[in-house]
């Protein structure tokens, strides 16, 4: 415990360690070192954002894919996915909906290679026009550079791509070769270079994944120095090649939370679904271990359960954007403030 505290301090202090020692914090979790970890965290991020929570109105366009990672539910392979794809008019909808319920940033996150690069372009060029004020960030998939480049000079402020794991031989056991882990890390990096806020992530506690593989995620995250990081437990889908898996823990995911708060204290980092289809106040869970953002759902109602990533993929209740204002309260109980606010990435 003691050489888990020292090192803790180290990296509140330092923001960075060494790939061991990452793997030493890593090891060494247990509930007290998470306290400790969550309580530097909460400090780091309030004295960079204060108590401030932003949301992001996500909107879920496609349920269609052309991928097919092992792990997840809308994978090609996966014939009981029911599939739909929202057209502009839909997708414009949404976001009348959300600026009108308070949300700022709308996140346009589908399948990969259902909507070409001029579709998104013609897209976002329109949700600008209508909300000139607003953020939209793009999380679709791995595209060219010129298609990125489109799509940035259309409007597009952020993008999401997450790197799911830094180590490209656990890589090819999440993936089919068809996929490769250079070129995911290529999207990255020309995203950055196109002026992009970007964002990557990974999951905790996937197939094959040691402590290891996570402390290479915490060294690339220090490296790369993205804007946002999203990380979720991982969470199996009956009608993929790892639905009989073992989910990952979301107790070692708030720990993680915490680190990646005190690599980076400018981080917008979500409570994301997951932690709250796993746990009863995921959210509010995420929250005080160092998140301070958060993604209601503002799809259509008769698709959200069709994009099923995982068993049980929470969709109503507090994840509905509808019900922003329960959300603010329960956001509220633990001291937290959900604001109307683009939440630029601190510069």
């Amino acid at each position: 415990m003691n050489n888990s505290i020292t090192l803790l301090q180290k990296l509140a202090d330092e923001h960075r360690l060494s790939l061991d020692e990452y793997q030493c914090l890593i090891d060494a979790y247990s509930p007290e070192t998470a306290r400790l970890a969550a309580s530097l965290a909460d400090n780091a991020r309030r004295e960079v954002f204060g108590n401030k929570v932003y949301i992001r109105g996500l909107i879920e366009v496609s349920s269609f894919c052309r991928c097919d990672c092992y792990y997840c539910g809308i994978r090609r392979s996966n014939k009981n996915c029911q599939r739909y794809r929202l057209t502009p008019e839909q997708i414009l909808d949404c976001c009348r909906e959300g600026w009108r319920l308070g949300f700022r940033t709308f996140v346009l996150q589908g399948g990969e290679g259902i909507f070409t690069a001029d579709e998104v372009a013609g897209i976002v060029s329109q949700i600008k026009s209508e909300h000139p004020d607003c953020a939209v960030t793009l999380s679709l998939g791995e595209y060219t550079r010129e298609d990125y480049a489109k799509m940035r000079v259309s409007g597009a402020d952020r993008y999401l791509l997450r790197h799911e794991t830094a180590d490209p031989a656990h890589y090819a056991k999440l993936h089919p070769t068809a996929q490769s882990y250079d070129n995911r890390m290529r999207c990255l990096y020309d995203l950055k270079s196109l002026g992009y806020q970007v964002g990557c992530g990974f999951m905790v506690g996937s197939p094959y994944q040691t402590s290891y593989e996570l402390a290479q995620d915490l060294e690339f995250i220090a490296d790369f120095s993205p804007e946002m990081c999203g990380i979720g437990p991982f969470i199996p889908h009956r009608d993929t090649p790892f639905g009989d898996m073992p989910a990952g823990s979301a107790e070692l995911c708030l720990y993680l939370l915490s680190l990646l708060r005190l690599i980076k204290p400018t981080l917008l980092l979500p409570a994301t679904t997951a932690l709250g289809t796993l746990l009863p106040n995921g959210r509010e869970s995420g929250m005080l271990a160092g998140a301070n953002v958060i993604m209601p759902n503002l799809s259509p109602k008769s698709e959200r359960k069709k994009y099923s990533l995982y068993n049980n993929k929470l969709s109503d209740g507090d994840e509905a954007a509808e019900n922003l204002e329960h959300l603010r309260r329960s956001i509220a109980a633990v001291g937290y403030e959900i604001v109307t606010d683009k939440g630029d990435a601190p510069v």
